[in-house]
């Protein structure tokens, strides 16, 4: 599943193809007819996202977005192609198209259900409005494990596997540490470089978590090879040497999700 840098990247986007343009919109599939009849010749105002969800906001309405493990967007310029596939969304001015597959959501919102999907969420890095302190409220005195509260969306909105088991890494705490135990100088820290991180994200389209020391160039080593892309500490690297200290990475379930660190660094 996409993680939120994804998110981000797309409503910048579709902001720089559509807002402020008046669209046409379709559902080709059918699943969505009715929510693209509803916007169809509408002005696109604003898109945004907020953790894993995106939104195109439209004059009293929203079209809500989650892509699931499957959902991704195309998009390109001139007249539309015919449609291939199940299009679940299609949208076009006379300058560019793009066409959404696969999302496990899209739906059409009023700004009170707008509202009330925000309220659901946690605090996203991404987002210039984020509460740290928030979320810290929510980890603060928890008995579940650091990685467990970190990828809980009702607490960070865009952290996912990959990002919480980096920074854990960075910042030497195993993800089985107890929420409890992290105090807000950790919190503060952690909070940072997964600010710093995700933003990084967002500028290079991929996930890369590795210091410069540790680079495939500076290390000497053949760059990593995963469909994920990006270079990272532990995440998927289970059995493989530690890039610090050369102590196998370890890889366990932890709520239901694979986890993945390094015994040496996070003791």
């Amino acid at each position: 599943m996409p993680e939120g840098h994804t998110l981000h990247r797309l409503a910048d986007r579709h902001r720089t193809l559509f807002a402020g343009k008046r669209v046409s919109a379709s559902s080709p599939q059918g699943r969505f007819a009715a929510g693209a009849a509803a916007v169809s010749g509408a002005v696109l105002r604003d898109t945004e996202a907020y953790g894993k969800h995106l939104l195109h906001h439209y004059d009293g309405r929203s079209v809500h977005i989650h892509l699931g493990l499957y959902g991704a967007f195309t998009d390109g310029t001139g007249a539309a192609p015919p449609p291939v596939g199940q299009v679940r969304l299609r949208l076009s001015t006379r300058r560019h198209w793009l066409e959404l597959r696969g999302a496990s959501a899209c739906e059409l919102l009023s700004p009170g259900e707008v509202d009330a999907l925000r309220g659901r969420l946690g605090e996203d890095p991404l987002r210039d409005d984020a509460d740290p302190a928030a979320a810290y409220a929510r980890i603060r005195g928890r008995a579940a494990p650091l990685a467990a509260l970190l990828m809980d969306q009702s607490i960070v909105a865009g952290a996912g596997l990959v990002y919480v088991s980096e920074v854990l890494f960075r910042a030497g705490i195993p993800p089985t540490r107890p929420g409890r135990e992290l105090s807000p100088d950790g919190f503060t820290e952690l909070w940072a470089d997964l600010v710093a991180l995700m933003k990084e994200g967002v500028q290079r389209g991929r996930i890369d978590t590795v210091h410069s020391r540790h680079t495939p160039e500076a290390m000497g080593r053949a760059p990593r090879m995963d469909r994920h892309g990006g270079e990272v500490y532990v995440y998927r690297r289970h059995g493989q040497p530690c890039l610090v200290c050369g102590t196998g990475v370890l890889r366990s379930e932890l709520a239901g999700r694979n986890s993945y660190w390094c015994p040496a660094c996070q003791p």
